[in-house]
């Protein structure tokens, strides 16, 4: 597959990257927020989940990911819930972005951790990119969720 260019201008648009970003992974010390630029960047491992559905349909093994920057611009503040800064070479597995619009047109983007863990961002509008880096590497497995394999119903 060709690499991903993709940019967000409005909560549709937003939707697509959330897609695109699902179960990526990224080290905390690859997430930065310039307050100066109002710039938020993160460089993550992300799951390329449209090769992997495409794959199980025409007998392909294996799924991949693929390194991608996800960058926000207009960014007018940020608030981090459940992610030690200080930890650098932590992993955190990112779940979604999601947008709450405010007093028009600023919002809050939060991009959604496993365990709880979110990071706000305030924006002034939605202007968002999603790039691949190029470096594409087999991945052992497609991530689960626990929704995917639901516990069998109990006799009560």
């Amino acid at each position: 597959m060709a690499e991903l260019k993709l940019i967000a201008f409005d909560a549709d648009d937003l939707a697509v990257l959330s897609a695109q970003v699902q179960d990526a992974v990224l080290r905390v010390g690859d997430i930065a927020y310039l307050p100066r630029e109002q710039r938020f960047a993160a460089i993550a491992n992300r799951f390329d989940w449209v090769d992997a559905l495409a794959g199980s349909n025409s007998g392909k093994q294996g799924y991949t990911r693929r390194r991608a920057a996800l960058r926000f611009e207009r960014v007018l503040g940020a608030q981090i819930q459940g992610i030690d800064l200080a930890r650098k070479d932590k992993v955190v597995s990112l779940l979604a972005l999601s947008y709450e619009p405010a007093a028009a047109p600023e919002g809050r983007v939060t991009l959604h951790f496993a365990d709880g863990a979110a990071i706000r961002l305030h924006v002034e509008c939605i202007e968002a990119e999603l790039k691949d880096l190029g470096p594409v590497w087999r991945a052992a497995s497609m991530p689960k969720h626990p929704t995917d394999d639901p516990a069998p119903p109990r006799d009560t």
